[in-house]
């Protein structure tokens, strides 16, 4: 008899997703040899698993097929394992393996054989929890895996450091052939030996992929399901599927992903964006703790007394210089008409703000229609002019010329305890009253938000529920997974649009980012101003018009700004101008005409010039 080779799959989504998974097993049969499956999910994303299993199946099965019409057939994370059993196995020898540990279920899976006996010598379990049901060296692997992380005081995977998971995985690779998956319903975890004798791939299906069904040797993979239409895979495989693009793991690798993303790779390609998750932090009783938190003091205590203005300070903690840089930006609108125009009203926003960071230089204005101006701060606190023209025109010109200097600042340092916010933030009453304008989430039908918030809450559980990387998880996302399409949507585009179409603009972006941020109840305000894209962004967007990004506010830090167009967070090369709930809060310019005017042509010319020296 023939080596009989076994398949594995491991999906992760970024919400509840409902798969239809058929196995692929042959008419024929091999002796008495069996040619068992078995499939394990989380149902609902309960922390308690399901696992079915047949150790003895011959022949196609068809009780797959069913699994699909289940209710409780509804997770972010599967794992399944086709061709899996050996003569004599049972249930207990049968994979996907399931153990509870630290008060939820573990799934574990492994194609390969391992040395048993230096297996045992390595696994030194005296306590008895975490002793094998059945006599395989893969369950036995799998004991070792929880051994390993209950040592570290660990409850989950992400309080694990991928450098110490892949440790631990190469200890298991000296032993044997090690293609093992590893989860505990949120974090998957994927390791490809280095004696493999088979190959695995991985893959990242999304939305605007626009694929659904997928077809290997093995398998055949569908998400086909209406409430699944807009949902996010990373897909792990032994046999790669005819649809999508799939790259081939290498040996001695180790993926770990997270509600359908990739959030640490031993070995990334190059070719690709990597989210960048904290290493978990040292626990309370280790020492080096204790002597980081002196030196915390010591320099809040220090900044604490020698601040006065940002401005003043010219130097990180470390020593290295903060400058400020010069930018002349000018901005030109013109309207054209086919019929003159009578009256007309307008507001224009094209001061930009001036505060301790940003300093303007020089500004100035020339409108081309004589009119009456008022100008004044808006309640966002916008330098805004009110502009009232009654006199003929069919041609109206705007020029917007300053002269500003961006400050750098200190980074923020968030490893204060009241800085170290996680989902949900607790508003104190007259907090939340004082943010209400930025906290409402757009009037959207109740089925589109409720889609939104999944999609929403999918960042904040790969994040741990931590604040500050849920929202760098957002902004990235958003830049990598969205295409930037100019034209693709107008002023009315909504957040969902934006969502279901994955392509958009700057201000598409901006709204989406907002929406979801609202959703969790994160106050966040849209922010148009200018970028200087003249720096090398890996995504390099060159906008001959004004930019537009996300501010959020994080509490005992202030407003900060997410640009999820270029990926990044606002720093020097963005010019602020004006700021509200949306984009008809601050946009630059805008109006009413009361009488005339027909057919309109607008023409829009920004520049923005770096001053050097």
């Amino acid at each position: 008899m023939g080596d009989i080779t076994s398949d594995i799959l491991a999906l992760s989504f970024d919400s509840l997703s409902s798969p239809s998974i058929q196995v692929k097993l042959p008419d024929q049969t091999y002796g008495s040899h069996p040619l068992g499956w078995g499939i394990a999910w989380y149902p609902n994303d309960d922390q308690a698993a399901i696992v079915k299993k047949d150790p003895v199946a011959r022949g196609t099965n068809v009780q797959m097929e069913n699994l699909a019409d289940w209710n409780t057939f509804r997770s972010t994370v599967f794992f399944c394992k086709a061709k899996g059993a050996a003569k004599g196995y049972t249930h207990h020898e049968t994979q996907p393996f399931s153990r509870s540990f630290a008060g939820q279920e573990w799934l574990f899976m492994h194609n390969g054989d391992l040395d048993k006996e230096r297996l045992k010598q390595l696994h030194l379990d005296k306590s008895r929890f975490l002793e094998p049901l059945g006599k395989t060296d893969s369950e036995l692997a799998f004991c070792y895996l929880l051994g390993k992380i209950m040592e570290t005081e660990a409850r989950k995977l992400s309080d694990v450091s991928g450098e110490m998971l892949l440790h631990w995985f190469e200890q298991l690779d000296a032993l044997g052939s090690a293609d093992m998956c590893i989860s505990d319903g949120l974090s998957l975890a994927c390791f490809y030996g280095t004696k493999s004798t088979r190959k695995l791939y991985y893959s990242r299906i999304q939305p605007n992929d626009q694929m659904s069904k997928f077809e290997s040797e093995s398998m055949h993979l569908e998400i086909n399901d209406p409430r699944d239409t807009y949902r996010t895979a990373f897909i792990i495989t032994s046999s790669p599927f005819d649809a999508g693009s799939w790259l081939a793991m290498q040996p001695g690798q180790l993926i770990i992903a997270r509600r359908g993303t990739i959030v640490w790779n031993s070995q990334p390609n190059t070719s690709q964006l990597a989210l960048s998750l904290p290493t978990p932090a040292n626990k309370p009783n280790e020492q080096a703790s204790g002597s980081f938190k002196s030196v915390q003091a010591e320099q809040a205590q220090y900044y604490h007394q020698s601040t006065v203005n940002l401005r003043s300070i010219t130097q990180t903690q470390d020593g290295r210089p903060l400058a400020y840089r010069i930018f002349d930006i000018s901005h030109i609108t013109e309207y054209s008409y086919s019929e003159p125009i009578e009256h007309s009203t307008h507001t224009f926003r094209l001061v930009p703000v001036e505060d301790p960071i940003q300093e303007v230089v020089n500004a100035s204005f020339i409108i081309s229609v004589v009119g009456e101006e008022i100008a004044y701060e808006d309640v966002f606190g916008n330098q805004s002019m009110h502009y009232s023209i009654n006199t003929p025109y069919t041609k109206l010109s705007i020029q917007s010329r300053s002269r500003v200097k961006v400050y750098a600042t200190p980074p923020d340092d968030f490893s204060l305890l009241q800085r170290r916010s996680s989902i949900p933030l607790v508003w104190m009453p007259w907090q939340r009253q004082m943010m209400t304008s930025y906290l409402l989430p757009p009037e959207l039908p109740e089925t589109q938000l409720r889609e939104l918030t999944e999609y929403a809450m999918s960042f904040v559980e790969r994040n741990d529920y931590q604040l500050l990387e849920t929202l760098k998880d957002i902004n990235i996302s958003i830049y990598r997974d969205y295409k930037y399409m100019p034209a693709s949507t107008s002023l009315i585009t909504t957040p969902f649009e934006v969502y279901a179409e994955r392509q958009g603009v700057c201000q598409d972006f901006a709204n989406l980012f907002i929406c979801l941020a609202r959703l969790l109840s994160i106050p966040a305000r849209y922010r148009m101003g200018y970028i200087y894209t003249g720096v090398n962004y890996e995504n390099k967007i060159q906008s001959e018009a004004s930019h537009a990004w996300v501010e959020i506010y994080i509490p005992y830090v202030g407003w900060r700004g997410f640009d999820p167009t270029n990926g990044c967070m606002v720093a020097q090369d963005h010019v602020r101008v004006a700021c509200g709930r949306n984009y008809i809060d601050a946009t630059p310019t805008s109006g009413t005409i009361f009488k005339g005017g027909g057919t309109e042509t607008l023409t829009v010319d920004v520049k923005i010039k770096e001053v050097v020296g």
